[in-house]
């Protein structure tokens, strides 16, 4: 690898994350990116003076990708825990406490759901001990797994709003094997679900995880892909903005060409770090059948909006915010505290309070094709509904996602294998990112690591990865 030349397409986290390990292991780097800025879906800005996300705020730090990375760039002094993680879901009129004893919404036993759900929804759970088993095959979309179990109440009102919040996806679509690689496994060896969440409880239990299950960054996690670049530069690495790649060929000689508006390069290999349908363009020369593959990836889109409140205006409820469930009929689905999730942000701001709400989920396009102004209303007018907020913001911004956040329908998992099997007869070219391995922070930079494993002919991680996706009990980087 020393003194190879790599050419990184994509400036997201993922492809920051690979340009930052190649500068490690002596390669020369060039990092090309299409758009006027380094980051993807992580992005720092300020409203009314206070830093805040306007993209992910957080990561998991039960994985060591993430956290790893922040301190191999200098942020360890910055990184912070969330000063509240309790949280709430805003269903059946109320504001009501999050559930404890469930796995990403499937619980352990009837009790742990009690308050959220009905009586009916109650008894239904306790059924689940004596029905039948559920064959589950290589996949099952979780949404029809767990209310065949255990009803379409728990389904509906916990799982839809914590997967939701993760893809802005339909849990009657998303795969289990790939979104909760846990639960799937014990669908596949326990007759009762209850039981098999009970399992990988006294598992968790027995090993003693410690600390925080996410970690903020002091200013914002959107600071992290600024501190990997400003990495990549120190090491060498070149990144280039507002360099979008128009044609990607292998070359006679065994290396690669790459082209874009201003000049052709030539590359010892590539890592393609951009979403799907640009991945897939870029392939369809030389990797078609990759390319076929990557147009099936459909996308989520969504907007998060920001407000900014005097503080002697406010009296929020206590915790980190809510998530909502789609069966409940709001608009918004999920609402953060800001200031009261990062200690950071109160402090810096004392007399300023930050929330910031989330609205679009799969499938949803009329709620997005509404202005800014009818999204900041709508906002407002479910936060008033839910906390009794009524004062008037001293700043709001409105953030669109479009096509932010790939979805993990059935089957995910044999698509990503296909993939990875058409691009690795192409040597010295390799892919990662959001589409592939896990939608958080931590799964990116471990698609980007193996990424850069794979182009140096070590393909251990992405048959791990292959094998068993990033994700986690806790999801992904949504709210």
């Amino acid at each position: 690898m020393s003194g190879s030349h790599v050419v990184v397409i994509g400036a997201g986290i993922a492809g920051l994350a690979a340009a930052h390990r190649l500068t490690q292991r002596g390669a020369r780097v060039t990092v090309l990116e299409a758009s006027d800025r380094v980051g993807g879906k992580l992005l720092p800005g300020e409203i009314a003076g206070a830093r805040v996300d306007f993209g992910a705020e957080s990561m998991l730090a039960r994985r060591p990708e993430a956290v790893a990375l922040a301190r191999e760039v200098g942020l360890d002094e910055r990184l912070r825990a969330p000063a509240t993680a309790t949280a709430s879901i805003w269903t059946r009129g109320a504001l009501r406490p999050m559930p404890k004893g469930h796995v990403m919404g499937v619980p352990g036993s009837a009790e742990a759901l009690a308050g959220v759900l009905s009586e009916e929804g109650l008894a239904r759970i306790a059924q689940d001990a004596e029905l039948p088993r559920t064959e589950v095959g290589d996949d099952v979309a979780v949404g029809e797994f767990v209310a065949a179990r255990l009803g379409r109440e728990v389904v509906d009102r916990l799982i839809e709003p914590l997967l939701g919040g993760v893809y802005a996806g339909d849990a009657y679509r998303i795969s289990m094997r790939s979104a909760v690689p846990q639960l799937f496994q014990v669908a596949r060896t326990h007759t009762s679900l209850t039981e098999g969440v009970r399992e990988i409880q006294a598992r968790m239990a027995a090993g003693r995880q410690t600390g925080p299950v996410f970690m903020g960054i002091e200013g914002g996690v959107g600071t992290l892909p600024l501190a990997v670049a400003d990495a990549v530069r120190a090491g060498g690495g070149e990144i280039v903005t507002g360099a979008p790649v128009s044609e990607l060929r292998r070359e006679p000689s065994g290396g690669w060409k790459i082209v874009t508006a201003d000049r052709p390069l030539h590359a010892d290999a590539v890592i393609v770090a951009v979403p799907a349908p640009a991945a897939a363009g870029l392939l369809r020369a030389e990797a078609p059948e990759a390319a076929t593959e990557l147009d099936t990836v459909e996308y989520a889109s969504m907007a998060l909006v920001t407000l900014a409140y005097r503080r002697s205006d406010t009296a929020l409820p206590a915790g980190s915010g809510f998530l909502v469930p789609p069966v409940d009929g709001r608009t918004i689905k999920a609402a953060t505290f800001a200031s009261q999730k990062w200690g950071w942000i109160a402090e810096e701001n004392p007399e300023l309070v930050v929330l910031r709400t989330s609205v679009g989920r799969f499938g949803e396009t009329e709620i997005l094709e509404r202005d800014d102004p009818a999204l900041v209303e709508v906002s407002r007018r479910d936060l008033e509904a839910a906390t009794g907020l009524v004062a008037a913001p001293v700043e709001t911004r409105v953030t669109r996602w479009t096509d932010g956040l790939p979805q993990y329908p059935v089957g995910h998992h044999a698509r990503v294998a296909r993939i990875r099997e058409h691009v690795g007869k192409l040597p010295g070219l390799a892919v990662c990112g959001a589409q592939y391995d896990g939608v958080g922070i931590p799964a990116c930079v471990a698609s980007a690591h193996a990424a850069v494993d794979q182009i140096q002919g070590d393909l251990t991680a992405v048959r791990e990865l292959t094998a068993n996706p990033v994700q986690s009990l806790h999801g992904g980087a949504g709210e």
